[in-house]
């Protein structure tokens, strides 16, 4: 099982959802709530970027199947090791 954040790339389905959205961005802020901190954005997939007002905001938790984890190598791990640990701090 995976934890924490994903890696940009990956390829998820949102729960009551029925298309597929890719990550395009992670530890995002704003939303109808300016304050509100995410844990991604995302893009419509396989379509990818369409508009400003076709990209998502969501949470891990809304998440109900991982079919793609994005590339990772070393500057990606440390990068997430980061990023996790900001969005704890943001939250808390």
């Amino acid at each position: 099982m995976f934890t924490g954040l994903l890696p940009i790339g990956s390829v998820v389905l949102l729960k009551e959802s029925s298309k597929r959205v890719m990550i395009v961005g992670v530890c995002q802020k704003g939303g109808s709530d300016a304050n509100a901190i995410w844990d991604y954005t995302g893009v419509v997939f396989p379509e990818g970027y369409l508009s400003s007002d076709k990209m998502f905001l969501f949470n891990n938790s809304q998440i109900e199947t991982i079919y793609a984890l994005g590339y990772q190598d070393a500057e990606q791990l440390n990068f997430k090791i980061k990023a996790d640990e900001a969005i704890k701090n943001l939250r808390s």
